[in-house]
């Protein structure tokens, strides 16, 4: 098993960092990391909705939310043989606005084997990700305290 974590703390409120961060459909326009994605089966956000999300240089993937916490987290994952991730995202108060956690961890034999081989690409996407999050839940933050 590998696991990646990344913290990052964003000068917004959690109710502005959650709603970015669970418009799936938006990812591309604030990340770097991912390229499309694309909702399967036309399910709105929830459990057991399915996801394709499509990222530069991996293969396409298939992620199924496993878990949500509204407000706070949700956890999706993706299969395939001998090789299983998991990815939680998580959202706290803290005095400054929010902390967000990223969670991501490979298990199985392949899973092992694909996290050592992507380790800085895998870093870096999840620098991306989080200071893509950040910026997007600032920008609105900050535009809608100056109306």
């Amino acid at each position: 098993m590998r696991t990646f974590i990344k913290e990052i703390d964003v000068a917004a409120p959690p109710e502005r960092v959650w709603e970015v961060m669970s418009d799936l459909d938006r990812w591309p326009e604030w990340t770097r990391s991912v390229s499309s994605v694309k909702r399967l089966g036309g399910k709105p956000f929830g459990i057991g909705t399915k996801v394709l999300v499509r990222q530069p240089k991996l293969p396409p993937a298939v992620w199924k939310i496993s878990t949500i916490e509204t407000g706070r987290s949700f956890s999706w994952t993706s299969s395939g043989p001998a090789i299983h991730v998991t990815a939680k995202h998580s959202v706290a108060p803290v005095s400054s606005g929010s902390r967000v956690t990223l969670h991501l961890e490979y298990r199985g034999f392949v899973g092992d084997i694909f996290a050592r081989l992507t380790e800085q690409l895998t870093e870096r996407y999840m620098n991306y990700e989080a200071a893509g999050l950040k910026a997007r839940s600032e920008n609105a933050a900050f535009k809608a305290s100056m109306n």
